[in-house]
């Protein structure tokens, strides 16, 4: 499973960042059986607000891609709650597929 993390419109992508992001991206790795690549890219949506905002991309096998986007004022919960949401994407996707395998 291939990770891409990547700031958009002038933020950069900090260490402590990519840490908190691999850190929770690695929740997703009771899916590596259908996941094959993850990308995460995050950016500012108003640099007054400081309002940030993160989408993550997930390509799953024999499906299109499951996105989940999240907002908000602090980056790493705005990630965390990305993560979560992509999450029960694709938990709910693994029991579709329980389900037709019966």
């Amino acid at each position: 499973m291939r990770t891409n993390i990547i700031g958009l419109h002038n933020i950069e992508v900090t260490d402590a960042i990519r840490n908190h992001a691999e850190t929770k991206v690695k929740k997703l790795d009771k899916f590596k059986d259908l996941v094959q690549q993850i990308d995460i890219k995050f950016w500012k949506e108003n640099t007054a607000k400081e309002s940030f905002s993160v989408e993550i991309a997930v390509d799953v096998v024999n499906h299109t891609d499951f996105i989940a986007k999240a907002d908000g004022h602090d980056l790493y919960l705005v990630i965390d709650d990305a993560i979560a949401k992509v999450g029960r994407q694709l938990n709910s996707h693994r029991e579709k597929l329980k389900v037709e395998h019966r």
